[in-house]
């Protein structure tokens, strides 16, 4: 069952807000701010499915993205706040911006002169890693925050619902290897149902396969989470705080690697 959801983020630039995960967090915007675009059609995705279409403003112009990101971080710095990040998520896949990598050089250049201590966060979903100039632009941000919600094929499309055929858990496994040690791989954790097929990826054989996976990657760090808003599709569950950690906790065993748990 769905739910009417629509877009998040009215505007290029949005917050800052405190972020479960990042901290205080400046929000960036690539897609349209009447509508969504995203290159999966994720079942517990806050901003609503993609039918709900690409709206009619577009993609703002890197010039636009670049003033408006000016404007905003000239007036925290001049007000005092404090910033601990500056986030690329918004109505859908960031790295879908055709100028994505000269936006993210723009981003660190007034980065560097307002907020040095600031990081650069972009959160995608993996699907764009197999361009050259989109992964060279993400070996440039401070967290390069990459999706793998499950690593055995029938529930990664059930969850993620890519709009590529081609796209597959083995490819993207392979694609993300080209960040080893420089990628934080982002795991949204849930159960339920979605058009009659049971979903749950924090089974013992789901767990073990993203083990498995997680290896292979050498990421820097693993992020869990589960449902914190609403999601459209209305059958699906969040796993609670003391699960997630203990699956945390296992990863973290089995891998050797650092998990973050939200």
């Amino acid at each position: 069952m769905a739910k009417d959801q629509t877009v998040l983020f009215h505007s290029t630039i949005f917050g800052p807000i405190h972020s479960r995960r990042l901290g205080v967090s400046l929000g960036v915007n690539l897609s349209p701010d009447d509508g969504k675009v995203c290159s999966f059609d994720c079942i517990y995705c806050e901003a609503g499915y993609n039918a709900q279409g690409k709206g009619s403003t577009g993609l703002p112009a890197r010039e636009k993205v670049r003033e408006d990101l000016e404007r905003k971080l000239k007036a925290m710095s001049d007000n005092g706040e404090s910033l601990d990040v500056i986030t690329f998520s918004g109505n859908g896949e960031p790295t879908l911006h055709p100028d994505f990598p000269g936006i993210i050089d723009d981003t660190i250049a007034l980065r560097d002169r307002f907020f040095p201590q600031a990081k650069v966060s972009v959160l995608s979903n993996s699907t764009r890693i197999f361009t050259p100039t989109v992964a060279r632009a993400l070996r440039k941000v401070d967290n390069n925050i990459l999706k793998l919600d499950s690593a055995i094929e029938p529930t990664m499309r059930l969850i993620d619902q890519p709009a590529s055929k081609d796209f597959s858990v083995r490819k993207v496994v392979e694609g993300l290897k080209q960040f080893r040690g420089n990628a934080i791989i982002q795991t949204m954790m849930l159960r339920g149902e979605h058009d009659g097929r049971k979903v749950d990826n924090t089974t013992p054989e789901e767990v073990e396969a993203l083990i498995d996976a997680y290896r292979e990657i050498g990421p820097r760090e693993i992020m869990l989470y589960s449902l914190d808003r609403s999601t459209p599709e209305e059958r699906l569950v969040k796993v609670e705080r003391e699960e997630l950690q203990g699956i945390g906790d296992l990863i973290a065993r089995e891998t050797g690697i650092p998990v973050q748990v939200n």
